[in-house]
Formats: structure tokens, C-alpha cells, sequence
């Protein structure tokens, strides 16, 4: 049992050494959209390798940060695929830049409706007093009502038919008026001018007798 533990523990150390002896790397880059070359900002960096450790990129999708060779980054965003890679080994002058781009994707959420209640309680008591409608035949009755027809009438402006039938008619009514008016004046069919001229015509008659 001694010699077991003994090899793990040797197995242990040499691992923890080898990871040790990676070359750092100052591991830089940029993160650009792949569709529209416009750089996708607040990328978050995760360093699988080292433990899940966490970076952020800023506003312009930059970053920058210490690794080692072989470690195994993966870049994430909201709305977007995730994208992944591996620092290569012997790199130059221990820095690594790169440039990552990153696929959108589409996610067509579920559709939410936001009601205006707090509880269900509430939309209970909402719901019992509500005031249920008529159906469309009982709509259609009530739009076509008397009183309905005659409310819309007092309220509703008159279009260019109505306005030019009214007109017509007031313009008959003032010329019919007009007619009759210059008939009235003229002697010929006033019936008292007729009684005054035949009354007249009587007197001059008795005058001439009475002078023979």
C-alpha cells in the first residue's frame, strides 16, 4: 500500500512539474463578428486549462492575458456560437496574438405576455367582475338601432353627396320662391287690379248716361 501511494504521489509531482515548466505566453487578441467584420465587445475568455479562469474582453473586443503553451481557450457571448482554441507550443518571443471571429446565431424566444396582474388572486377577482360582451349578432343590432343611427347622424360630419343635395334643394326652393313672387307683382294676374279696372270702367259708363 505504501509503494502505491508512494507512486502516486511521484506521478503527482511529476505532473504538477511538467505543467510548471510551460512557457508563459502573453496571449492577446481581437474579436471581430464573421458576418459583418464589426468587433463583438464584452467577450467572456475562459482558460479551460488553467481551472476554468475567467477574462473579459473590453468594449472595442480586445483582450490580453498570461497562459501557457497548450492551453485551451474558448471565447462565448450572448448571441453568439462559442469558439475555441489552443496556444501552440515554442512560440515566439512569448506572445500570442490573435484574431477570433465569431458566428451569430439566432435564438427565436417563446413568446411572453406580460398581464396585468400581480397574483392569481387578483386575476380572479378581475375576472369575476368582468363584464362580458355581446356577441357580433347583438353588436350588429345595436349598431343598426334607431337611436344608434340617430346618435351617428347628430355626430357624424355630412359627406359631399349630402352637402350637394342640399344645396340643390335650397336653390330650387329660393328659385321657385323667386317665380312666384314675380308672378304675384304683375297686374294682369293680380285678381283686385282686374276689380278695379272693371269698377272703373262701370263708373265711367253711369257718367256718360248721366250726361246724355
Amino acid at each position: 500500500m505504501k509503494h502505491i501511494l508512494t507512486i502516486l504521489v511521484i506521478l503527482l509531482t511529476a505532473g504538477f512539474a511538467q505543467g510548471q515548466d510551460r512557457d508563459l505566453v502573453q496571449f492577446s487578441g481581437v474579436i471581430y463578428n464573421v458576418d459583418s467584420n464589426v468587433v463583438v465587445p464584452y467577450v467572456t475568455v475562459t482558460n479551460k486549462s488553467a481551472r476554468n479562469k475567467v477574462f473579459s474582453a473590453n468594449h472595442q473586443g480586445y483582450f490580453s492575458f498570461v497562459a501557457h503553451e497548450g492551453d485551451t481557450i474558448v471565447f462565448s457571448a450572448v448571441g453568439y456560437r462559442r469558439e475555441a482554441l489552443v496556444i501552440p507550443q515554442d512560440v515566439q518571443d512569448r506572445k500570442y496574438t490573435v484574431i477570433v471571429k465569431m458566428q451569430a446565431v439566432v435564438v427565436n424566444l417563446p413568446t411572453v405576455r406580460v398581464l396585468p396582474w400581480t397574483s392569481i388572486d387578483e386575476f380572479n377577482r378581475e375576472f369575476m367582475a368582468m363584464k362580458i360582451a355581446d356577441d357580433d349578432l347583438e353588436i350588429a343590432k345595436k349598431n343598426v338601432a334607431r337611436t344608434s343611427i340617430l346618435a351617428m347622424s347628430r355626430s357624424l360630419p355630412r359627406d359631399a353627396q349630402e352637402i350637394g343635395n342640399i344645396n340643390f334643394q335650397n336653390n330650387h326652393v329660393a328659385l321657385t320662391n323667386r317665380n312666384f313672387n314675380q308672378r304675384a307683382s304683375n297686374p294682369l294676374l293680380n285678381p283686385l287690379a282686374w276689380g278695379a279696372f272693371i269698377k272703373q270702367i262701370l263708373e265711367g259708363d253711369k257718367s256718360r248716361s248721366g250726361n246724355n
